[in-house]
């Protein structure tokens, strides 16, 4: 990690080990999308406040793909959705040192131009598949790094209410009571809160 620096693009045009959640995996046509590690160390950010990180990814490729589609928002923590299917995920893997965040890396993949999803995922969309256009990729990636970026420089401006007052306004199913699951069976509840942890908090 220490040989990375911050800001620094890693981008592949054929993924072939995608990772998602869990044992998930990430499906990505090879020359069709978007998939990148991006290297950030906002060293000045405390241990605890890391998901500041989390949302201010998670806003710049809701503000990136906004400029091709609307109804995009971002599913707690940091899938983003078109509508109720999804577009672009991510994994982030933070490295602590004391307290304070020593190094995020994080990989992302954007659904461009894929028309044909083949895995057993329950809900990927492309934009081709939204809008009926191919893109070109070079320029959709220098759209999305310059977006991508300005969201990063809000947190280290330490505009942390700033990205959190935008991150609850982007959130999937964040307007009413909608179905969720836990040990004890299915409930109704509403987004109530997202500690600075990243815990979500229902009521």
């Amino acid at each position: 990690l220490s040989e990375l620096k911050d800001k620094q693009v890693i981008l592949t045009w054929r993924q072939t080990q995608g990772r998602g959640q869990a044992t998930n995996r990430w499906e990505s046509a090879p020359g069709k999308n978007i998939s990148m590690t991006v290297i950030f160390r906002p060293e000045c950010l405390e241990a605890g406040k890391q998901f500041a990180v989390s949302m201010v990814i998670a806003l710049g490729c809701l503000d990136f793909l906004s400029h091709y589609v609307e109804g995009v928002t971002v599913k707690w923590p940091n899938d983003i959705y078109w509508k109720d299917r999804k577009i672009c995920g991510m994994l982030i893997e933070n490295d602590l040192s004391g307290q304070h965040l020593y190094c995020s890396v994080i990989g992302i993949g954007l659904n461009i131009n894929q028309e044909i999803f083949r895995s057993d995922a329950p809900n990927p969309v492309s934009l081709t598949q939204i809008t009926g256009k191919a893109y070109d990729r070079e320029e959709v990636l220098a759209r999305f790094l310059r977006i991508f970026f300005n969201y990063y420089f809000l947190l280290l401006q330490e505009k942390e209410e700033e990205i959190r007052t935008a991150y609850m306004a982007a959130l999937y199913h964040g307007d009413g009571y909608y179905s969720y699951i836990d040990e004890n069976g299915p409930f109704e509840a509403c987004i109530h809160a997202i500690e600075p942890t990243g815990h979500l908090i229902l009521q």
